[in-house]
């Protein structure tokens, strides 16, 4: 178990470093002519849509050419179609998180918030992508992107309560 849970560290404090890293850049680099804040939060979530419009379609696929599960059965546990079911579960609940918490940050940190959500929305989909590849390939590897989806969520959470008013 040490090995597992050492691996799943490391996967975390990479997705942390990651997270770092993205909101940095994006507070450096990314700059917007100009904010409208409907049209920019909603081109942000864009990315993680598609994400989940994959995801979601892989499941379907998976229904419609098995016999076994063309009738809505339930996922054989383990499988790959199950490990898939997570994943979209564990998206919807991160995805619930950001329309959440995203939307109110890109209006309180003013002139980076923009930038910072649109970064926020690629960086989540790269991120998606990587726990769907690394629970496929080996459960303690979606450690990295787990955090780094969650973790980039709660620091731009925690920037925008500590900066606003300031």
């Amino acid at each position: 178990m040490a090995s597992k849970r050492a691996k799943i560290g490391i996967g975390m404090a990479a997705g942390l470093i990651w997270s770092v890293g993205l909101l940095w850049g994006a507070a450096q680099f990314v700059r917007l002519p100009v904010f409208t804040a409907i049209p920019t939060i909603m081109v942000a979530f864009f990315a993680p849509g598609l994400v989940m419009l994959v995801m979601i379609g892989r499941l379907a696929q998976r229904r419609f050419f098995a016999d076994s599960l063309i009738d809505g059965a339930a996922y054989a546990p383990g499988s790959a179609a199950d490990i898939d079911q997570r994943v979209l579960s564990n998206t919807s609940e991160q995805l619930v998180l950001a329309l959440c918490i995203w939307p109110a940050v890109a209006i309180l940190l003013a002139g980076d918030g923009p930038g910072v959500i649109m970064a926020l929305g690629i960086g989540f989909a790269f991120a998606r992508l990587a726990f769907w590849a690394g629970y496929h390939i080996s459960p303690p590897l979606r450690a990295f992107g787990f955090a780094a989806t969650f973790y980039p969520t709660v620091l731009v959470a925690l920037w925008a309560l500590l900066s606003y008013g300031h």
